[in-house]
């Protein structure tokens, strides 16, 4: 495996559909081991990068490497290096949870299936519905499984778009959870949200794409200093990641 700090790294890219600029001259770098947030509006271009990080779109300007493999010219080695979990769980309802994980296990010909499956239903709290069809899975423990079956075959990086898209408040605890655990074990986690709680809740680090293109990246503690500090009334209010997006952002319209 090639030797960086960085899971992750992007130089310049750029991205149109026709006359649209989805992404223009974007640059990150996510650390290994961390979880990253890229917070954004709708149509702010946050599918599109993941897309191309995971090979599934090319861009058409700037550099991009993942595990140290670049994007554009060594696709199959990223491919290997990645999963990729969308906004919506990919699991197969009729089967139960355990036979979810044991069939994604055997088209990667992975030897043992029975016991990854068993070590990943331990690992996400899934142990007791694993005999269970996914289709009486709540929401979280759906996602909770999709995002079980992204980690077959042990990548060190994982791209989560949206993952909480859809999901009630406890549903979305439970994925904020296991998402902590992947990165606690090692797995660089790249996160889409267009939810500002979560990424304050999740993220080491945070970038806001705003009409394509990287206006913040920094910790939570470093993007609250880019707003005046507190008045000491009787309280003193702390900024929240809510205010400080909206400010870059609203004022940027």
């Amino acid at each position: 495996m090639p030797s960086t700090t960085d899971a992750i790294r992007v130089q310049g890219l750029d991205k149109s559909f026709k006359e649209v600029n989805v992404l223009r001259g974007v640059d990150i770098r996510v650390a290994r081991g961390s979880i990253f947030a890229l917070l954004g509006s709708n149509g702010a271009g946050k599918t599109t990068l993941v897309r191309i990080l995971s090979t599934l779109l090319k861009a058409d300007a700037g550099t991009a490497s993942v595990n140290g493999f670049d994007v554009a010219g060594q696709a199959a080695d990223v491919r290997q290096s990645i999963s990729l979990t969308g906004q919506f769980a990919a699991v197969d309802e009729i089967l139960t949870g355990r036979e979810n994980l044991v069939m994604v296990a055997k088209l990667r010909h992975l030897n043992e299936s029975g016991a990854i499956a068993d070590d990943l239903l331990r690992r996400f709290s899934l142990t007791e519905a694993g005999g269970r069809r996914a289709a009486t899975y709540s929401g979280g423990m759906r996602r909770r499984l999709d995002i079980a079956m992204s980690l077959i075959g042990n990548p060190p990086v994982i791209f989560l778009d949206e993952p909480t898209t859809g999901l009630d408040p406890e549903a979305r605890l439970e994925v904020w959870q296991a998402v902590k655990e992947l990165a606690a074990g090692g797995t660089t986690v790249l996160l889409t949200t267009q939810y500002l709680e979560e990424a304050e809740h999740l993220a080491d680090q945070i970038a806001i794409l705003h009409e394509g293109r990287i206006i913040v990246d920094g910790t939570l503690a470093e993007l609250k200093r880019l707003l005046p500090p507190a008045k000491v009334e009787y309280v003193e209010k702390q900024p929240t990641l809510e205010d400080v997006f909206l400010k870059l952002v609203g004022g940027k319209q």
